[in-house]
This record gives structure tokens, C-alpha cells and sequence, in this order.
């Protein structure tokens, strides 16, 4: 997937300053699968471009899966379900790195959740984007 990812990416999309950043999952769920997708997607990705993955995000608490939702319940689903780990200094620029982007409720939300700790700039990064 990174390989096909990075083939696709414009030169100037990755910024050196950027902290890539996984959507993460509840640590339940991480459990029952053994593997987040989008850790593995970031780790890979940062192989081929020199940055660096930053776990900087937590899920705070196991939501509902969110397939065959609309954006309206997904929205409300992880309303709340993310936290910034506190480190001593975060980063300005992060890239978000999510597998797959449904209606864009939980990169939201995410993105929402590291502006208000202060980060500056948040881009999303995804393999595939639904219709």
C-alpha cells in the first residue's frame, strides 16, 4: 500500500517538517486484531520518505464500528474519542495517516482534536477515499 501511496504523491506533498501521525484505535481493538493498519501504513510510508512516526494521538475510548454509518453517527461516534498525548513539545505540521477515509468523520475529529493542542497545520494522508 505505501509503495502505491508514495508513486501517487507529488513532490512537494511531504514536508520535512511534518510529524506523521497514525489514526489510532482503542487499545481493545488493537488487541483483537494484533496490528494498526495505519501504524503499519505510516511506518512503511516514513521508509520511504525520511520522516518519522509520531504516535502523538490516543483513542480515549472503544466506539461502535463504524461501517454502514452515515456521516451524522459516525461524526457522533468519535466525537470525543481522541486525546493528544502530551509531549513536551509538539510538532507544528503533522500529516494524518488513515487507511481508508469513509466521510471523513473520524480524520475530522482527529484533526480537530491536535488543532486545539496547538498544532498549526494538519493534513490527511489516505490509501483510499470512498464515494
Amino acid at each position: 500500500m505505501a509503495e502505491l501511496l508514495i508513486r501517487t504523491l507529488p513532490d512537494s506533498f511531504v514536508d520535512s517538517e511534518d510529524a506523521w501521525v497514525p489514526v489510532p484505535l482503542h487499545w481493545l481493538r488493537h488487541g483483537d486484531r494484533a496490528f494498526n493498519q495505519s501504524h503499519l501504513l505510516a511506518r512503511s510510508l516514513v521508509k520511504h520518505t525520511g520522516g518519522s512516526v509520531c504516535p502523538l494521538l490516543r483513542r480515549t475510548r472503544n466506539t461502535p464500528a463504524q461501517s454502514g454509518q452515515g456521516y451524522r453517527l459516525r461524526a457522533e461516534n468519535v466525537r470525543g474519542a481522541f486525546s493528544v498525548r502530551r509531549r513536551q513539545k509538539l510538532p507544528r505540521s503533522v500529516l494524518l495517516i488513515d487507511d481508508v477515509v469513509t466521510t471523513g468523520a473520524t480524520v475530522s475529529e482527529c484533526a480537530r482534536v491536535l488543532k486545539e493542542a496547538g498544532i498549526d497545520r494538519v493534513r490527511v494522508l489516505a490509501f483510499a477515499r470512498t464515494e
